[in-house]
């Protein structure tokens, strides 16, 4: 066998031993990157946030500021509902962000017409419907909640109801089609950057979990 030969072997053997040791490393990807599964709380706090005599609430300063009004909102609604966690309040939020905004989107409101309130959901028809009109259809894959920050709060005692904001951003790629299928906006393939401040609402102690949508844009 003549030395070129050989030397294109060992060559092709090395090559095919670094693509495999950087898959092994990289490992494969295709498309959008999907956002991180939260994982468990590696912390040694207990999951009810047990608060040391004197210390701050770590459930709550986690999120706002020690002794700002918002604070003592979260604190009031902890004394109203002692099960309620802020931590889990705004997981759930951050979910009900994606599972609401892609409803809209797509114009199927059925299913979240019970985690809106009435005249937020009157709104969202208004819209679907005005679009449908003109026959416009959105075309949307969301990628992922880049941010979620709670801003602000309040709090009743007297009636037990709680408000909360929160401001998402957002990643999606979307695009808008005409009756005859033509994109006149949007691309499929640019990821655009969507900012949405809303606000929930709820009695604390009632016997209905929901959080509702009850204002978007505030």
């Amino acid at each position: 066998m003549e030395s070129p030969v050989i030397q294109l072997l060992v060559l092709a053997g090395i090559a095919v031993f670094l693509i495999l040791r950087l898959k092994s490393v990289l490992g494969t990807r295709e498309g959008f990157e999907k956002p991180a599964v939260p994982q468990a709380d590696p912390s040694p706090r207990r999951r009810d946030f047990e608060v040391i005599e004197g210390g701050p609430d770590q459930d709550i300063v986690d999120y706002v500021p020690e002794g700002s009004a918002q604070a003592n909102d979260l604190a009031a609604m902890k004394k109203a509902e002692p099960q309620f966690e802020v931590r889990e309040f705004v997981q759930g939020a951050r979910g009900a962000y994606e599972m609401i905004l892609m409803a809209f989107e797509r114009g199927d409101l059925n299913d979240i017409e019970p985690f809106l309130a009435e005249d937020v959901f009157d709104s969202f028809v208004t819209a679907v419907s005005h679009r449908e009109d003109q026959g416009l259809t959105i075309e949307a894959e969301f990628v992922g909640v880049r941010e979620t920050t709670l801003v602000d709060t309040s709090f009743d005692p007297a009636t037990g109801e709680a408000q909360v904001t929160m401001r998402f951003v957002a990643e999606l790629t979307s695009v808008v089609r005409d009756r005859g299928g033509d994109i006149i906006e949007g691309d499929a393939n640019t990821v655009k950057r969507q900012k949405d401040t809303w606000v929930f609402g709820r009695t604390m102690g009632s016997s209905d979990p929901n959080w509702f949508l009850v204002a978007t844009d505030a």
